[in-house]
């Protein structure tokens, strides 16, 4: 969550696999895949309106070596689509985000966090999600996509092109919109299954002709796999997945296929230790800057806050807000205008949960939660779902600025988040101080090294095995070669 004012937008959340569709563009050239259409003027002006929108919601690009190394792989592999006839024709970005996501727009633009980045073990595997994601584009899926959802809905301005989410990973997003939002059958739309199929076909075909290695794309679709089978396990909820594979589903079903699909030829370069030498040092997981998460607790230096969720949730850091998640409900952690009247930002924030109809509270209450200035509200509504009890939960922080919790929960069960309100306090300057970002490190495995000795340096109390072994595309039954390198995550 980034140290600025926004406006918590309910939208649909799992990003990943983002395209913005638009007007027909003139074709002009046949690949493997059947007809590719090149950048039109009017793709060029949409993405480039949309481009500092997106970057404002994922992070902002980085900048720096890693990601001139992130944008040459990019332009390279975007080439091989057709799209464009020269490298200055596409924009690659490498996002400051701490979440699994890649996509490309219209344009010519491409894009993938630090966080994805980071899952990968060769430069082949990078080539292969960008060009999985700029084969969406050239096959048109946003263009397909959008066409059949709005058959059944309109939506204006920048959301009714959003494929995923503009809050990055708001969890509070996608049962909002389920609830609110007669729209909603475009905002959470999955690629479908041919779809995919089409784009992992196109990534390999397109790794093919770039001269890399094609088994690269199941190897990455593998690690994505083993990381959504992780994140499952850490945060205890059989629904959670990394959010590229979000909206790009089943990534373990198509491991085989993209095998099958790079058959049995020449393996071409992966480019490995290039790869991991460009990467070494790239900030893994939550940023200082936008508060991190650790465990069920979230904690943000600059706002100098603290809070934690309760016992069955866990949390997961966005640029603009904090989702958190568990069985009785789902919430959030965000911000909005404020003036000085906690009753009106209360009844403003609900007021902003639904384009349809104008929610209000029955009351707003007044208290003082750790020496801060609260009030909260509630809702109960009648929902496609069943009857919901909506509430938010707002402080007051500062001059013009305070941040407010929303959560939905079934009839009866709000008060699930209770301690985590009481929770919400104001951080010392050494507290502050304390809190460390976590990097890539990249590391040449020695003679004595084993799996347990290597994850033992991880910097995590929680499975640090398993953490290294996912990070790593590694097994249980993996053996280390002396003068290799490997991936590990510290302080």
């Amino acid at each position: 969550m980034t140290k600025r004012p926004f406006r918590a937008l309910v939208l649909a959340a799992g990003a990943g696999g983002l395209v913005l569709s638009g007007p027909a563009v003139p074709v002009s050239r046949v690949g493997a895949q059947g007809t590719v259409a090149t950048i039109s003027a009017a793709d060029k002006a949409q993405g480039a309106k949309a481009h500092p929108q997106l970057l404002s919601e994922f992070g902002g690009g980085l900048t720096g070596p890693q990601a001139t190394y992130v944008q040459g792989v990019g332009k390279t592999i975007a080439l091989q689509s057709g799209l464009g006839n020269a490298r200055s024709d596409f924009t690659v970005t490498l996002l400051n985000s701490p979440v699994n996501n890649a996509f490309a727009i219209p344009g010519g633009y491409v894009y993938v966090t630090r966080k994805l980045v980071a899952l990968m073990n060769n430069e082949a595997e990078l080539a292969g999600v960008l060009g999985h994601e700029v084969g969406h584009v050239a096959a048109r899926h946003g263009a397909k996509r959008q066409s059949a959802a709005t058959r059944n809905s309109i939506l204006g301005a920048l959301g009714s092109v959003l494929a995923g989410a503009v809050l990055g990973n708001s969890a509070l997003g996608q049962l909002g919109q389920k609830i609110f939002s007669t729209g909603s059958q475009l905002l959470t739309l999955k690629y479908s299954r041919g779809q995919e199929s089409e784009a992992d076909s196109l990534g390999v075909t397109y790794l093919r002709r770039a001269g890399y290695d094609p088994h690269a794309m199941g190897s990455v679709l593998r690690s994505l796999a083993q990381q959504t089978a992780l994140d499952a396990q850490l945060t205890g909820s059989a629904d959670k997945m990394p959010e590229w594979a979000s909206t790009h589903p089943d990534p373990a079903s198509r491991v085989t296929a993209a095998l099958a699909l790079a058959g049995q030829g020449t393996r071409g370069t992966t480019n490995r230790d290039v790869f991991l030498t460009r990467v070494d040092g790239l900030t893994y997981g939550d940023d200082p800057k936008q508060g991190v998460v650790d465990g069920r607790k979230f904690i943000h230096p600059a706002y100098r806050m603290t809070f934690q969720a309760p016992p069955g949730f866990y949390l997961v850091n966005g640029t603009r807000s904090v989702s958190i998640s568990g069985q009785s409900g789902k919430g959030e952690l965000a911000s909005a205008p404020f003036s000085g009247d906690l009753d009106a930002y209360v009844r403003s924030v609900f007021a902003g949960l639904s384009d349809q109809q104008r929610l209000a509270p029955d009351s707003v209450s007044t208290t003082t939660i750790n020496g801060i200035p609260a009030a909260y509200g509630v809702l109960r509504a009648n929902t496609g779902d069943g009857v919901r009890d909506i509430m938010v939960f707002a402080y007051a922080w500062g001059p013009g600025q305070a941040f407010h919790f929303t959560t939905i929960s079934a009839a009866g069960q709000a008060a699930a988040f209770d301690p985590m309100f009481s929770s919400m306090r104001r951080i010392t300057i050494g507290e502050a101080g304390a809190v460390r970002a976590r990097r890539l490190a990249v590391v040449t495995v020695k003679k004595d090294d084993t799996l347990q000795s290597l994850a033992r340096r991880m910097a995590y109390d929680d499975r640090p095995l398993d953490r290294f072994l996912v990070l790593n595309g590694l097994d249980t039954s993996s053996r280390l070669v002396p003068g290799t390198q490997v991936k590990l995550i510290v302080y």
